[in-house]
Order: C-alpha cells, then structure tokens, then sequence
C-alpha cells in the first residue's frame, strides 16, 4: 500500500478487503466522470465537530477500540474547514481531486485516546484483530490498521485553503471543549 499518506495523483486502494471492492470501484469512477468533466471531487478527511456525531458516541461508551496496533492513519477535517474547502472550489470554479484533510494524518493508536481526552471519556480499549474481524469483518479491522491517510498540499497550493483547525490535536478540545459539548 506504499507510504503511509496518500497524495491525490496515488491511486486509491488497489486492494481493498472484499467489502470496499464496489465502493472503492464507484469513487474511482465518479472521481474519473467528475474531472473529465471539468468539475471538482473532493476527498473529505474524517468529519469532525458535531457533538452528536454516532463516532463520538462510541467514544465516549468505549465502543470504539484500538484494533491490533492501531497502526491504521486517518485524516481529519472540522466541519467548519471543509465548508470553508468547499465554498473556495464553488467560488473559484476548482476542477480536480482535492483532499480536504487537516495537516497531521495520524495513526489511530494517537488520534482515538485523544479523542477520548477531549470528550472527557475513559480511553478505548484495546482489542486484537482477530476478535475485531468477528465484530467488524475484514473491512473494519483494515480501517483500522492498515488505512492509509492523505495530504492536503495540493488544496493548500491550488486553492489557497487555510484551515481554522490546521490538526486534530488543536481542534477535538475546541470542537469538544474536554467533555463539554
């Protein structure tokens, strides 16, 4: 799967588990119909900043565990950055793929416990891959240890998109104010 963030020229998972075959083949398509036809598509990182989110739930009722050694990388964006993203490509008339991620794509085993410290909750729990595969399924346990997460230079550059939350680290305690919706 190469390294572990992704650009917007790297190909999508060639080689997904069984389960994200069809989704990953129907991105690729749109992505390829949307450029050729002269408009944007943008790769929204993890959504993040709404205090009801299912996610956050799951977090705060420790249902939401390290799988294996978390060694999965995701990539965040605030709600309030990926309208800010979204409303400079209608603006501007963007065409192309952009990723609308934060500036530090990073390993679960960092981002879930500080989630966790943000919202005030215990922090998750650890459980091997073989026991989140019965739960999960194959599709599950590789997003959360093989996924691979995405860089924003290119959106930074073309669009000249600044982000109010440049990493998670600074905007799960602003968005969750440490347990405090």
């Amino acid at each position: 799967m190469g390294g572990p963030v992704k650009t917007e020229e790297d190909p999508l998972d060639p080689a997904p588990a069984e389960q994200m075959t069809e989704t990953l083949a129907a991105i690729r398509h749109l992505e390829q119909a949307v450029a050729n036809a002269g408009g944007a598509a943008l790769r929204y990182g993890g959504f993040y900043g709404e205090p009801d989110d299912v996610q956050v739930d799951m977090v705060r009722k420790r249902k939401f565990p390290i799988v294996g050694d978390g060694g999965a990388v995701w990539s965040f964006v605030h709600l309030d950055d990926a309208a800010t993203a979204t409303a400079i490509v209608l603006e501007h008339g963007a065409s192309g793929v952009y990723n609308v991620v934060d500036d530090e794509p990073a390993p679960v085993r960092d981002w879930l416990p500080a989630l966790a410290d943000a919202l005030g909750a215990k922090q998750p729990r650890h459980v091997p891959r073989w026991l989140a595969r019965l739960a999960a399924g194959e599709a599950g346990v590789a997003l959360m240890t093989e996924a691979r997460g995405a860089s924003n230079a290119k959106a930074k550059r073309e669009l000249g998109w600044t982000l109010r939350y440049p990493t998670w680290r600074s905007g799960f305690p602003a968005a969750y104010g440490n347990g405090h919706p």
